[in-house]
């Protein structure tokens, strides 16, 4: 985070310094890319930080490895402050770990002049709408609707209510996942996706061209992505609105991606009394609030949420503005999606990516190409389950699969 926020946490560091006479708090930052590494390292060493930023992801793996300390003793009264998803996010085994910081959502930036050539007059409300709608551009424009983030394939599936491995094995290539195949193969044919990056590990640099470029419908993304459309490309801006995202038949908000500081394991037992009070401060409505709004996220502290600088609309609002309101909307249903307990699960997720992308593209029957991807699945996942048995270990049950993530 350095140096865009090095006056902040040294701010608040120096303020709580000045208020707890004898504690001295230190802030060392490190790449995201190389944190977990350290932060191993350390532990090992016997030299763990008090405190560590993670991610939903991360915190689960530590969690099961024994490398976080639970902090539910820490958390004492301080637990109704944050939203409620964020602390079931961080809650493994029965046990809390970790007080969170922020998260984000995806709002749909919309062309309205795009959409008033295609005789839609409001936001899509559902995902079948959204392809709906897509279809109907491509058909009445000439340009794509939509460009879904199709290699975070599983989490979309979860985000709909559909799982990705159910009893130890893969779940994915059921009726109902085939037919969610099937209308995205149909927009696909139709011409309402983006073909640029479809099938890319990060799509978003595609699609968000696209859209300022005024080749794109409908834009799904946090909204500090309408900033840039604004900075980018005024014409385009003039042209746009925002509406939440829907929330699908699961009620969870696409883009949730919960950061949040954690305890580490082999911290001296006689400062986690300390560690809690400062982690408390860290982490108050009023200091969510004020990094909120420097890094353009939202905070996970329930008071700090509902601050009117979220939520209120300011009369002739541009986009921008509207988006960080609508996005305020859906937080409370704001999730980290993501797959736990699977051993090299990103080998896993290719293999399922190429699958969809056959069946999308029509080079391979959908039912026949996640079939094939399933069965490498099972072969993986019995390995793993024979293992877990060995080790006197219960194999962890899948979870949901990251959808998008907020980018400081």
């Amino acid at each position: 985070m350095k140096p865009k926020f090095t006056p902040y946490f040294d701010g608040l560091a120096r303020r709580y310094e000045a208020t707890h006479p004898g504690v001295k708090v230190e802030w060392v930052d490190f790449p995201w890319d190389i944190i977990q590494t350290k932060l191993v390292t350390r532990i090992v060493a016997g030299t763990p930080p008090a405190l560590v930023n993670l991610n939903v992801p991360w915190a689960d793996e530590f969690a099961r490895d024994g490398l976080l300390t639970p902090v539910d003793d820490l958390l004492q009264g301080a637990r109704q402050r944050y939203l409620a998803s964020t602390l079931e996010d961080l809650t493994f085994g029965g046990k809390t770990y970790g007080f969170p910081m922020y998260s984000n959502v995806a709002v749909i930036t919309y062309n309205t002049e795009i959409f008033k050539a295609a005789g839609l007059a409001r936001a899509p409300r559902s995902l079948d709408e959204q392809l709906a709608f897509a279809r109907q551009i491509a058909q009445r424009t000439g340009k794509a609707g939509l460009c879904p983030a199709l290699a975070k394939i599983d989490g979309l599936m979860m985000q709909q209510g559909l799982p990705v491995i159910k009893d130890g094995r893969a779940a994915f290539n059921s009726p109902a996942h085939v037919a969610l195949i099937a209308k995205l193969a149909e927009t696909y044919k139709a011409g309402g996706l983006l073909k640029d990056s479809l099938f890319a590990e990060d799509n978003f640099p595609a699609a968000i061209d696209a859209y300022k470029g005024g080749r794109l419908g409908m834009l799904l993304a946090p909204p500090t992505a309408v900033k840039r459309i604004e900075t980018d490309a005024k014409d385009i801006y003039a042209k746009t609105d925002v509406a939440p995202a829907p929330l699908g038949p699961t009620g969870i908000a696409d883009g949730g991606w919960l950061v949040h500081f954690a305890v580490p394991a082999g911290v001296d037992k006689k400062l986690l009394p300390q560690i809690g009070e400062f982690a408390r401060y860290l982490t108050n409505d009023a200091n969510q609030l004020a990094f909120a709004k420097q890094a353009s996220v939202y905070p996970a502290a329930a008071d700090a949420a509902r601050d009117p600088f979220f939520l209120a609309v300011p009369p002739n609002a541009g986009a921008a503005e509207k988006a960080v309101s609508a996005g305020a909307v859906s937080m409370p249903h704001s999730h980290t999606l993501y797959v736990s307990g699977v051993t090299d699960y990103d080998e896993l997720r290719r293999a399922l990516v190429k699958a969809v992308e056959a069946g999308v593209t029509g080079r391979q029957d959908i039912q026949q190409a996640l079939d094939a991807a399933a069965a490498i699945w099972n072969k993986k996942l019995a390995r793993q389950n024979k293992l877990s048995r060995i080790r006197g270990q219960t194999p962890n049950a899948a979870q949901l699969v990251l959808v998008a993530g907020a980018v400081l």
